[in-house]
């Protein structure tokens, strides 16, 4: 199941810049301009968020849009075109700003004592707007209905609650980072994803962001599961909604990117070499402990599953690989890998649902 997409950047300042990116001559600390070929230093920072500015102007953002633009100036040459033009073009957002307060203000008045409640209708529409963009209901409706056609209501309702919750704790993740999102898209026979804008983000943000839908997962697999526990039903709903989001969110921790983008190679950018051996090694022991439970047990049994010989193999590549974190980044990220690897692996053996 696909969880994130990256597009963007936001918020980060860039690094320190000594070399022309152009020229390559040396540049000291605080050069907004190379003294030989007069390239802009920091030209490629600039058009990230010049991108960025442009976008939350299309939708509407104006506020947003006007910090961004703001961010720029510290990077060009007081004396500068480009300066000169972002300054302008801030000054037109200012007088557009002030001229929807001045409307607001206009209305208020003429309401009176009636202009709370009307505040209140507007921000609702426009939250009831937001949650049901058309291209989050209409997939969400088209993803239920397939599965409800192929497997009965209680299989498409249990998924669609899993992905819809795994993916909205990905949305608040990257929200709370005040970062642009979307909300999410279903793809039926692939799973969903968030799009958002945040390229440049630290590597610790982006495996907290990565692991966030998964972290969402498991807290929502185990209140089924408890509930289920509590209040056995037939059809078993809450057993099965447990399973369904144990396996799709231990699926989701593949730490290699194939076809798709899983929350676990996202993640696993934020580990050390020694790390992604420790999970790996976590993985084959929880692989060796199943199966030596009950070897004769169906490979897809409650016994025996496959799925962490798949994820050490995929963390062990990783572990090879040279894109790995420095020594000494903080364990928070394996920390939870870990604790997702064991709590989701447990729940999965515990809450099996007969035929599947």
């Amino acid at each position: 199941m696909m969880s994130t997409t990256v597009a963007g950047n936001e918020n980060v300042a860039p690094e320190v810049i000594h070399s022309c990116p152009s020229c390559s001559h040396w540049l000291p600390d605080g050069t907004l301009t190379c003294p030989d070929c007069q390239t802009l230093t920091y030209g490629a920072h600039l058009s990230q968020v010049a991108a960025q500015a442009q976008q939350l102007e299309q939708e509407q953002k104006w506020a947003e849009a006007r910090a961004r633009w703001k961010e720029t100036l510290p990077w060009l040459p007081e004396d500068t075109r480009q300066a000169a033009s972002i300054r302008e073009h801030i000054v037109q957002i200012d007088r557009r700003l002030a001229a929807q307060e001045d409307q607001k203000a206009r209305w208020t008045k003429r309401l009176g004592p009636f202009a709370p409640i009307a505040l209140f209708l507007i921000k609702a529409k426009s939250w009831l707007f937001l949650l049901f963009k058309a291209k989050f209901l209409l997939s969400f409706l088209a993803y239920f209905g397939i599965y409800w056609a192929l497997f009965g209501w209680a299989f498409a309702l249990a998924l669609v609650l899993t992905v819809t919750l795994h993916e909205m704790g990905h949305y608040i993740a990257v929200k709370r980072r005040g970062l642009p999102v979307d909300l999410p898209v279903f793809l039926p026979g692939f799973g969903a994803y968030v799009r958002w804008y945040a390229s440049g983000v630290s590597r610790e943000d982006l495996g907290i962001i990565a692991l966030a839908g998964p972290m969402m997962g498991l807290a929502v697999a185990l209140i089924a599961y408890g509930i289920f526990v509590v209040m056995p039903s037939h059809p078993p709903f809450f057993h099965l909604m447990a399973y369904l989001g144990a396996w799709i969110n231990l699926l989701n921790l593949f730490p290699v990117a194939f076809i798709v983008a899983f929350d676990g190679a996202q993640a696993t950018i934020a580990l050390t070499r020694m790390q992604r051996i420790l999970v790996a090694a976590t993985c084959l022991l929880f692989f060796g402990l199943t199966v030596s439970m009950n070897i004769d047990a169906n490979p897809m049994g409650p016994n025996t599953h496959w799925i962490f010989l798949v994820l050490a193999v995929g963390m062990g590549w990783r572990a090879l690989g040279r894109d790995v974190a420095e020594e000494g980044t903080p364990s928070r990220i394996f920390v939870i890998f870990q604790v997702l690897i064991i709590a989701l692996g447990a729940l999965l053996m515990r809450s099996q649902v007969p035929g599947m």
